[in-house]
């Protein structure tokens, strides 16, 4: 299992167009994702937009839940989300996923999103595992 981080936002779509996520697997429970906040990642008052932290989670976290799910497609259910401090531009955002339950049908995680090494956000959710018929 390669520990390096590699690009994940390779479709055009939302994160493409927003940067791009760089994820790598930890261990079969543990992620990690990681972002660099550009101009466009700003809210009137100069900090990241709330709305691109949840992105970015949603995007890392959908990964980790993706990944653990042995690549099932998942669908986020609910995402829980507390902003506990700033970041600005120019600043690497990264996000660290825990595995914290997997059934057949569901994934349920928490996340943490870290800039200088102090959280900015935590996340709890619950990803769907979907079942593709063949």
């Amino acid at each position: 299992m390669s520990n390096s981080f590699e690009q994940i936002s390779l479709q055009h779509g939302f994160m493409k167009h927003n940067g791009g996520v760089m994820f790598r697997n930890i261990s079969e429970s543990e992620y990690e994702f990681k972002s660099v906040i550009n101009k466009n990642h700003l809210n009137a008052a100069g900090i990241t937009h709330g709305g691109y932290l949840a992105a970015l989670i949603d995007a890392g976290a959908g990964t980790a839940a993706h990944r653990s799910a042995q690549n099932a497609p998942c669908v986020t259910i609910s995402l829980d989300l507390k902003y506990i401090g700033a970041s600005k531009i120019g600043d690497e955002i990264i996000g660290h996923v825990k595995i914290l339950k997997k059934t057949k049908t569901l994934v349920f995680l928490f996340c943490e999103l870290k800039c200088n090494d102090k959280i900015i956000t935590s996340a709890s959710g619950v990803w769907k595992i979907l079942k593709i018929k063949s």
